[in-house]
């Protein structure tokens, strides 16, 4: 993890904000998350989040705009700790003989995380068709019946959509 504080090397705007806010920000995350652990870790992502923006000169009103980016990064924390419960919770139900090794879990689960953040930048009809036909195993001509699109449509967001989530074509989604 990067360490933040304020240096010589960082800009005098950004030096002033994490000065000025950072131990308003620690608190806020206190209050709502409970764990004084996970407030800090979030508190250090949101100041690293406007560091690397280069935008901290341009901040009109700091405590609601961090606490935006604040509550952006609790809720992407939320999504991902649920799926990864979810994941270790299907292992659990799994026959014996499915058992994986620690190394394959973290393998799976670092691989649900980007396949999540990657569905997250697409637009919903190409997220469910997506889903539709890789965990229902349905066809593109059903897809196309269940979202009241034409297989063309499918077409096109499974394309994009496999695209970004298989190989890592980062800008697809905005194309």
């Amino acid at each position: 993890m990067l360490a933040v504080s304020p240096s010589s090397t960082c800009q005098p705007d950004f030096q002033a904000l994490y000065a000025d806010h950072h131990s308003w920000l620690l608190g806020w995350l206190k209050r709502r998350l409970h764990d004084a652990g996970l407030a800090g870790d979030l508190a250090h992502d949101t100041f690293i989040k406007i560091l690397v923006a280069r935008e901290a000169d341009a901040i009109a009103e700091p405590r609601p705009f961090l606490a935006t980016i604040a509550r952006r990064l609790i809720a992407n924390h939320c999504r991902r700790e649920a799926l990864e419960h979810a994941y270790l919770d299907a292992l659990l139900h799994a026959p014996q003989a499915c058992a994986r090794s620690p190394e394959t879990i973290a393998i799976v689960v670092e691989s649900l995380h980007l396949i999540d953040r990657a569905l997250a930048k697409l637009p919903e009809p190409a997220r469910q068709a997506f889903l539709m036909a890789h965990l229902d195993g349905m066809r593109y001509a059903d897809i196309a019946t269940e979202l009241n699109v034409s297989t063309h449509s499918v077409k096109k967001y499974l394309t994009k959509a496999n695209l970004l989530c298989f190989f890592a074509v980062p800008d697809f989604a905005a194309s």
